[in-house]
């Protein structure tokens, strides 16, 4: 008899094995990202946060921020570091206490066109307007004793320094505030004070503190 021809192991095919492979690739891949994430979000670093509201023009000095070890990863650079704070330097838009302390909220003493001045608004504010507060200023033009003009928004959006509330027996409560304007607006402001307006201090919706 003639012996029977041994059986063939059937071969893989290499497409198969290309399949494996690829599979592994993405698994380790798909670890690596995974771990990536997880270690970047562990990593920390010095940055600024404030210890009181900033306005506009305010000098931003060591006594105003803190250190604070924050994981911020890829946007770590849009805020200032402890190697950052230089002199000079001065908040360019209200920065409110507890808040990180952003690159683009600063500038050089020179990169802001604005100043204080102080009105007094014949009806009292509430008591959530305070620093930082943005506020339109409204003025009613004087044209007899007793008698004004219809009401007018002379500033669209001053920023509040300070409040001072009268609960004064006598006459109507009112408030004064030091606020922030444009220079460009100084000049108006000034004029309708001089020319005896009622001045009106009210909030802008969604600018309380």
């Amino acid at each position: 008899m003639t012996a029977a021809p041994p059986e063939r192991t059937p071969l893989r095919p290499a497409r198969a094995d290309l399949r494996l492979v690829l599979g592994l690739v993405l698994i380790a891949a798909s670890v690596a990202g995974v771990w990536l994430v997880v270690t970047a979000s562990r990593q920390t670093e010095p940055v600024f946060a404030t210890v009181r509201t900033l306005v506009p023009g305010d000098p931003i000095t060591a006594a105003d921020v803190r250190a604070v070890e924050v994981g911020l990863g890829q946007v770590a650079g849009a805020y200032l570091g402890a190697d950052d704070l230089t002199e000079g330097l001065i908040a360019t838009r209200t920065v409110g206490e507890g808040e990180l302390l952003a690159r683009d909220a600063v500038g050089p003493d020179s990169a802001i066109r604005t100043t204080h001045v102080v009105v007094r608004s014949s009806v009292d504010v509430p008591a959530s307007v305070g620093t930082g507060s943005t506020v339109e200023v409204w003025s009613a033009p004087l044209l007899e004793p007793g008698r004004y003009d219809v009401p007018r928004i002379l500033l669209a959006d001053a920023i509040v320094v300070s409040v001072e509330h009268d609960d004064s027996a006598i006459g109507a409560a009112g408030a004064t505030l030091e606020i922030i304007i444009t220079r460009s607006d100084v000049a108006a402001t000034l004029a309708a004070m001089a020319d005896g307006a009622a001045i009106s201090v009210v909030p802008v919706a969604g600018s309380s503190r």
